[in-house]
């Protein structure tokens, strides 16, 4: 599989999903249509697929306009607030984007209909992909608008942080550096925040689930309570 990132708005990701094997392509929150089909003819692959992480108009508001401007897409959401939704999604719903094999992962609290999509390629040595949309991102987690603390543990613990370990994380904004700045102000004297922001001011944010959690776990446990709203164990 290929994954292309498209910076959207100020902060935003969208992200075009490519199967190399049958060039079919799907597309994570596409709010800025244009620059997904300008990508899409760059590549020379069909899109065919919507994947929209949840109803917010910075992922879901180029729906409508993206199914005006390319036919007969499916597009899918968790939530009946999805713009142009064609088919509702819930827990370990599964999908296919030509070859590759898609599996919903229901994680609600920034919203209540969030979805995280989860990409495996069969028969490939390759690592899945998650699609983590506002419920996880590097060094930090999305707001807590529709959930609870108690949702969102859930959601990072038990449902992202059981997933295989060299995942790749494509988060839904750029977050990093002010997550990191955050933990700062809140832990001042921690080296390994430090370091961490250091090196976010000069690499690619792209990473393996499993260093993106090890991460978490190095905040001390006042960060996590101040982030979460809750203590260890």
């Amino acid at each position: 599989m290929k994954v292309e990132l498209l910076p959207a708005l100020t902060d935003n990701y969208m992200y075009l999903l490519i199967d190399e094997e049958t060039k079919e392509a799907a597309i994570v929150d596409p709010v800025q249509p244009q620059k997904v089909l300008d990508a899409v003819k760059k590549h020379g692959v069909k899109l065919t697929t919507v994947l929209t992480t949840h109803h917010h108009w910075d992922h879901a508001g180029g729906n409508e306009k993206l199914v005006k401007m390319e036919s007969g897409l499916r597009v899918y959401g968790g939530d009946s607030r999805v713009g142009a939704l064609t088919q509702k999604v819930s827990h370990l719903t599964s999908l296919k984007v030509g070859s590759l094999n898609v599996k919903c992962l229901c994680t609600p609290c920034h919203t209540s209909g969030h979805i995280c999509y989860y990409v495996t390629k069969p028969n490939s040595s390759e690592p899945p992909a998650v699609f983590t949309g506002d419920t996880l991102f590097v060094a930090g987690c999305g707001k807590f608008f529709e959930g609870t603390p108690e949702e969102m543990y859930r959601a990072l613990i038990e449902i992202l942080g059981s997933l295989d370990p060299k995942t790749r994380v494509y988060c839904g904004h750029e977050y990093t550096i002010n997550n990191l700045k955050f933990a700062r102000h809140v832990e001042p004297n921690n080296v390994t925040i430090q370091e961490k922001l250091a090196w976010a001011k000069v690499s690619w944010c792209i990473l393996p689930l499993g260093l993106m959690l090890s991460w978490s776990q190095s905040l001390s446990e006042e960060v996590e309570k101040t982030m979460l709203g809750r203590k260890r164990g």
